[in-house]
């Protein structure tokens, strides 16, 4: 099987969580070449409240001319088309998306705006950059797609979600992801464009924006504050580790078929309330404090309508075709997530204060 090598490679959302640890995962640490890529990254991102310039801060001083920041937005057609032509772009990988449930229920137009808008501007000037008037497309181009699992809908207590299961969208976030999934797939087949497509179960890690549940459990937990678990706590998600995420996606863009898409999941499948308790137990050891009484935070409240009851994925497909297979499994996972946290509280602070908007507009206002 011959591996597509990148050489320039857009991301999208690159400030965000997902997009961020996907960064750092390819560019390294120190900003040093990593897994093979030896190439350059432009990091477009709008830098709404999720996107936070200080998760690449360090790689923004140590990558040199090899990462690049943009602070733009993916539905800005006219910058597409700049960025496509000065950076010679040949890669794609489209995170920015739009991705809190409650907050789709609470103002679904934000949603529609970036996930499908946005997606639909980003393969408009992929299209243009890449494929001629004959219809020609140039070589070694691919835009890769990241989705999640919510497409599908809600699963009852048996069976997994596969690359052929048909969608069912259940919440205004999920539907607009669902409506993307469906423009990628119809330029491919109509124009030929290059992709590949992957749809993700719930992931977690460093840099998560402190609104998903994770996250925000650690942080209540070490606050004292109560920790609200929505309905009877029995909903069920498949956890995957960002890295692992992260190394589906580019072994997908190496070596994946154009025009597939590949489910990327952690095998890993926690009730609500379970995972709750688990983080009482953990935060409290980390933190010296009685895991009973950390547990006596836990409050029920009303349901958030349209809740899926479980999700759980199927990713056979990329484990036997591409070789991939997780390496962090949940328990060290979660710990390496609860000490990340407590120990960058920093970072927290500045998220929740919009502290950290200080620095971007000293370091990018005049780019």
């Amino acid at each position: 099987m011959k591996l597509r090598s990148p050489s320039t490679i857009l991301v999208t959302g690159g400030s965000g969580f997902i997009g961020a640890n996907f960064i750092r995962y390819l560019l390294g640490e120190t900003g040093q070449q990593e897994h093979g890529f030896a190439g350059r990254v432009i990091n477009l991102d709008a830098l709404t409240y999720a996107g936070n310039p200080e998760n690449l801060r360090d790689i923004a001083e140590s990558a040199g001319d090899r990462y690049r920041f943009v602070h733009g937005d993916i539905t800005d057609a006219a910058l597409l088309e700049k960025l496509f032509s000065e950076e010679a772009i040949d890669t794609v990988v489209h995170f920015a998306a739009e991705s809190h449930v409650d907050r789709s229920i609470h103002g679904p137009q934000a949603f529609v705006n970036t996930n499908v808008m946005g997606t639909f501007a980003l393969l408009e000037a992929a299209r243009k950059a890449w494929i001629d008037a004959n219809g020609t497309v140039r070589d070694g181009v691919l835009f890769h797609h990241v989705s999640t699992d919510e497409v599908f809908g809600s699963l009852g207590a048996t069976g997994y979600f596969t690359e052929t299961t048909p969608y069912d969208p259940r919440s205004p976030y999920s539907a607009s992801k669902a409506s993307s999934d469906h423009l990628v797939r119809a330029y491919h087949h109509t124009y030929g464009l290059p992709i590949t497509l992957t749809n993700c179960s719930n992931n977690y890690g460093p840099y998560q924006f402190p609104e998903k549940l994770i996250p925000v459990m650690i942080l209540n937990i070490k606050d004292g504050k109560p920790l609200p678990v929505y309905g009877d706590g029995k909903n069920i998600r498949d956890w995957l580790y960002v890295e692992d995420h992260n190394r589906a996606v580019w072994t997908v863009m190496q070596g994946g078929d154009t025009g597939e898409s590949y489910n990327i999941g952690g095998d890993n499948e926690w009730e609500n309330i379970t995972l709750v308790e688990t983080l009482c137990d953990i935060v409290a050891e980390e933190l010296d404090r009685d895991p009973a009484e950390t547990r006596k935070l836990i409050t029920f409240v009303k349901d958030r309508p349209g809740h899926d009851r479980r999700y759980a994925i199927d990713c056979s497909r990329l484990k036997n075709e591409l070789g991939w297979s997780q390496t962090v499994d949940f328990a060290q996972g979660l710990r390496k997530t609860v000490k990340w946290y407590l120990e960058h509280m920093e970072w927290v602070d500045g998220v929740r204060t919009g502290a950290y908007r200080e620095w971007v507009e000293k370091n990018y206002t005049a780019r």
